[in-house]
Order: structure tokens, then C-alpha cells, then sequence
């Protein structure tokens, strides 16, 4: 089963989730180019986006990719190692 998360960003529109980064960190990108990263942070009084570059969005995936392979569910790893070809990769 495949859960897409989408947020709407304020000047850049409707962003997907690519991945959780940590219990309170998301890793988005804009949904047509994938060209934009924003790490998003949630606090009590709501969200903080932050403008990324390209080559950290890689390397935050990366690491959440080598953390989901030793310790993760199978299908979680392989969702997102899928996903990270498809970003990355092409």
C-alpha cells in the first residue's frame, strides 16, 4: 500500500512528500519538477519550510535509506529506495 503525503507551500504550490526525516522533519519537493527541496519542520504553532538544495535533499534520503536497510520494514526500504531512484537518479 502506497501513502502519498502532498502539503500546500504558500508560493510554490502543492509539494509531495518524498520522506519523514525524523519525528518532526519531512523532506518535500514540488510535485511536477522535483527540482525544489523544502525541509519541512512541524512546531505547536504550525509549519517551517526550508529551503534546501538538491545535493543535501540527496544525502537526507540517503541516510534515511541506509537507516530504513538495518533497521526498517522491508517494504518501507524498498518504497523509498525506489523513490529515490526515480528523484535522483534520472
Amino acid at each position: 500500500m502506497s501513502i502519498e503525503n502532498y502539503l500546500n507551500h504558500p508560493n510554490f504550490g502543492l509539494l509531495f512528500r518524498v520522506c519523514l526525516i525524523d519525528a518532526n522533519r519531512e523532506l518535500f519537493t514540488t510535485l511536477y519538477a522535483q527540482r525544489l527541496f523544502f525541509l519541512v519542520t512541524t512546531h505547536a504553532d504550525g509549519l517551517e519550510f526550508e529551503p534546501i538544495t538538491r545535493g543535501d535533499a540527496r544525502v537526507m534520503v540517503e541516510n534515511r535509506v541506509r537507516l530504513l536497510r538495518r533497521s526498517g520494514p522491508q517494504s518501507d526500504y524498498d518504497q523509498l529506495l525506489s523513490l529515490y531512484k526515480q528523484t535522483f537518479q534520472s
